[in-house]
């Protein structure tokens, strides 16, 4: 069961430069390079699963990938801004059939969101900088004690952590910015600047 539980925190990375360096610094290893994502959600016909906390998201990058999350019991979901939750995930041949696949099951596209990957290893931990419309981002995954030295080492232990996902934070971003879009996408966000305090909630 282990293997099928996603630990994680993002933090919001305004200078990528600096993080850049401070990975060199403390001897991160490139794993895969900038890679671009194409991300399509499901919904089932009532639209229950986002409201559940239930994931169903179809990536095509440099593979094809069908992903299933769901949270986990409260008191396991989200510790010090670190969240786990239940992650499934498979390689699939073709995504356009797959695509069809799930449409004849009876989901339908909710939304597409894009970003840019590059990912790293630390240690224990994988660490993602993540381009995405709305500003950059880094992911760390892993075991939480691995998580919290990688963060240390990086100078990045006191940094605001966002356990939401990414979609959450696009939901707060279209509130703060009265932004009327439906999806994640970098030609959504051309000519958009977003403030820091637009990944916060409102009030």
């Amino acid at each position: 069961m282990s293997n099928l539980v996603e630990t994680e925190v993002k933090i919001y990375i305004p200078d990528r430069a600096a993080i850049l360096a401070r990975l060199e610094g403390a001897g991160a290893v490139l794993a895969a390079g900038r890679t671009y994502e194409h991300n399509v959600r499901y919904e089932d016909e009532g639209e229950t699963l986002t409201p559940a906390g239930i994931v169903l998201r179809l990536r095509q990058d440099t593979r094809a990938r069908l992903t299933y999350k769901a949270p986990l019991p409260d008191e396991l979901s989200v510790r010090d801004g670190i969240k786990s939750r239940f992650e499934a995930e498979v390689t699939v041949a073709d995504f356009d059939t797959m695509d069809v696949i799930l449409q004849r099951l009876g989901y339908h596209p909710f939304v597409v969101y894009e970003k840019y990957r590059t990912t790293y290893r630390l240690d224990e931990v994988e660490i993602a900088l993540d381009e995405m419309p709305f500003g950059d981002f880094m992911e760390v995954e892993g075991p939480v004690h691995a998580i919290e030295s990688a963060l240390a080492a990086l100078g990045l232990a006191g940094a605001p952590r966002f356990p939401e996902s990414y979609m959450e934070l696009f939901d707060r971003v279209k509130a703060a910015l009265s932004l009327d879009v439906h999806d994640l996408s970098f030609a959504n966000f051309e000519g958009v600047t977003v403030p820091p305090d637009a990944f916060y909630p409102l009030g």
